[in-house]
């Protein structure tokens, strides 16, 4: 069972981490092949909103399946504090950044954000996110190569 369960969480955490690494780069080409950036935007953050959930799932059935297989030894493992590391990054993201990005888009209404009095606001926070979730992808290399 748990050579089961170890395998898992490696195709589990295979998955996620790919996926959060062609997201971005998704994310990125759009920007170039969709000429409204309003529209690629909104492309984007539903691909980003998609990798949040499957990056809270996956990382909660990784820390259970480690602490599963190596009780509390888990928790001196670098790979565990990576996770947790990562979890908390989409925490942060989707939970503070993302509604925030997203008020300053409705406050801005019926103009487009960047065409508003938010614009400094919201292209600051776009920031503070895309370093979150470009610092979550270099983590989640890192914890591909100590998952075993």
């Amino acid at each position: 069972m748990k050579q089961w369960l170890e395998n898992l969480a490696l195709i589990a955490a295979t998955f996620w981490i790919g996926g959060l690494w062609v997201v971005g780069i998704v994310a990125y080409e759009l920007f170039k092949l969709i000429p409204e950036a309003q529209l690629a935007g909104n492309i984007a953050g539903q691909l980003f909103k998609m990798m949040a959930y499957v990056g809270m799932a996956t990382s909660i059935f990784l820390l259970i399946q480690r602490v599963y297989q190596f009780g509390t030894n888990a928790l001196k493992q670098s790979f565990f504090w990576l996770v947790v590391l990562m979890l908390v990054l989409i925490l942060i993201s989707h939970l503070g950044i993302n509604p925030l990005l997203e008020k300053f888009k409705l406050d801005a209404m019926p103009k487009d954000v960047m065409e508003s009095v938010f614009a400094d606001r919201f292209t600051t926070w776009h920031g503070v996110s895309s370093i979150a979730y470009l610092l979550e992808c270099f983590l989640g290399v890192f914890a591909i190569l100590k998952i075993r």
